[in-house]
């Protein structure tokens, strides 16, 4: 015995014959944009809202505060990498230039490289040491 499917359709009409409703999608999109456009005037006004309540309890900003005030010592470098040249192109010269340490002491300066070579030549200067007792 056949067996018959349960709505009386036929077996040559295995397919549901009856579609979504066109007037029912459209209906819900025209909700959905109804919607979300109401969403953002409200949230258009409540913005609106919070930026004047937020203006009024805001207090006036003081004249003071545009006064630019130097901070305290020390200060940072406003051109780090162009005082760095300067301060190795002024101990270079040092390092390498003959020059007075102190004038009245006879103390002098004399190139490291020159330096290097008379402590090679003379080495140390001995110095006193003092007899420890055991």
């Amino acid at each position: 015995m056949e067996r018959q499917p349960p709505d009386g359709v036929g077996p040559k009409e295995g397919y549901e014959r009856q579609d979504m409703s066109v007037r029912l999608i459209g209906t819900f999109l025209g909700g959905l944009i109804v919607t979300v456009f109401a969403v953002f005037l409200m949230m258009w006004w409540l913005f609106g809202y919070y930026k004047t309540s937020a203006d009024r309890q805001s207090a006036p900003i003081s004249p003071l505060a545009e006064v630019r005030q130097i901070p305290p010592e020390p200060r940072l470098q406003v051109h780090g990498a162009a005082d760095l040249k300067a301060f190795e192109t002024e101990e270079n010269a040092v390092l390498h230039s003959y020059g007075w340490v102190d004038r009245k002491a006879g103390v002098v300066r004399i190139p490291i490289d020159r330096a290097m070579k008379l402590l090679a030549e003379r080495g140390l200067p001995a110095t006193a040491q003092k007899a420890s007792k055991p």
